[in-house]
């Protein structure tokens, strides 16, 4: 199984953080080595690693990366205030992914509290925990393949979209994991994975991923996902997400929503597969959810040779909301849930 993101210890005592480049694949195969904050915020700007739990691990690592930099300074708030300054680069990378807050959250008391350690003690410290963040994150998409395969049938075909596997996670995947659980317990299943225009991670990382795996899988392009569905060749679509509000409302990958009103109409479950780290209870509902707009060249660009013509306006948005009421189920690694029994859920734990 393909993995995302690792660390590298060199001779000199200094650690790397490398990551493969998605935007590569499946061509080919590149490494990018991070050895700073400012090298892992760009690597996470830029899609070189992306994916709404992958992007959380590497803003931890850059977490990470900030404090080996400043192993030359001794004083307590000057370290701290530092960090601050890395925390605000790292956090305005993508502002949709709520894993990325999440993770600098869980960093920031750490930080905070080893600032008067030995230099060599605090980044330690922090490789420690960002290391425990994304093996976290691998027992975390384990238990949610395993709530989500009972889902399926002994044989099953899922449409899928965009990325949601190793690439995108600590490693397994969450709607992939989903689906590697199902093959794990024994079920016949078969994917279809839509190409997910502009970026092509369907087309590019999970066909990828799932034919490394030996999981039967069909390209499709995004505009064929409603035949397959009228045709009855799909039992379920699972996705993975961005960002969940408190009510269920959930920020994908541009796309998704056209997949929710299709599998409704159509009468097949839709699913969603994160983690709890992904649902946001700050958030109320998906209007609020921030919607990333990225480069027209996506649109109006494959590789290098324009596809449309020059001087047009190109609207981009990275993510669209599926509001809750076209998804069945909302798998996490706590169980499944419907997005109404979320929401008594966040709403309980809110007054504990």
């Amino acid at each position: 199984m393909v993995e995302a993101i690792w660390t590298v210890r060199k001779d000199n005592g200094f650690t790397e953080v490398h990551l493969i480049d998605q935007r590569l694949l499946p061509s080919r195969e590149v490494i990018v080595s991070c050895r700073t904050h400012r090298e892992m915020a760009e690597a996470i700007r830029e899609m070189v690693v992306r994916g709404a739990p992958a992007i959380g691990i590497s803003a931890a690592f850059g977490m990470a990366l900030g404090a080996q930099e400043l192993e030359k300074v001794t004083d307590p708030e000057e370290f701290r205030k530092k960090m601050e300054e890395t925390e605000r680069i790292i956090a305005a990378t993508r502002p949709t992914a709520v894993n990325l807050f999440w993770a600098l959250s869980r960093m920031k008391p750490l930080w905070t509290e080893v600032a008067s350690l030995a230099p060599g003690e605090r980044t330690a410290t922090l490789f420690l925990e960002a290391q425990a963040i994304k093996e976290d994150d691998v027992q975390r998409n384990r238990k949610i393949g395993a709530f989500g395969q009972a889902l399926l049938p002994d044989s099953a075909t899922v449409l899928t979209h965009c990325n949601a596997g190793a690439l995108a996670t600590g490693g397994y995947g969450t709607a992939l994991g989903v689906i590697r659980g199902a093959v794990e317990a024994g079920k016949s299943v078969k994917v279809f994975a839509d190409e997910t225009r502009p970026y092509l991670q369907g087309a590019r990382l999970t066909a990828y991923e799932l034919a490394s795996d030996n999981i039967p899988v069909t390209l499709i392009t995004d505009s064929m996902a409603a035949m397959v569905m009228a045709q009855g060749k799909v039992n379920a679509v699972i996705v993975g997400a961005d960002r969940i509000a408190a009510n269920g409302d959930t920020a994908n990958k541009i796309g998704t929503y056209g997949l929710a009103v299709l599998a409704r109409e159509h009468g097949i479950p839709f699913y969603v597969a994160a983690p709890f780290s992904t649902i946001d209870p700050a958030t109320p509902t998906g209007s609020m959810i921030p919607i990333e707009e990225r480069s027209s060249r996506e649109v109006t660009h494959a590789g290098e040779m324009r596809m449309a013509p020059e001087g047009i306006s190109v609207f981009n948005p990275a993510f669209d909301v599926t509001p809750a009421r076209y998804i069945t189920a909302i798998i996490t690694e706590k169980g499944v849930f419907s997005p109404e029994d979320l929401s008594r859920h966040l709403g309980q734990a809110a007054e504990l």
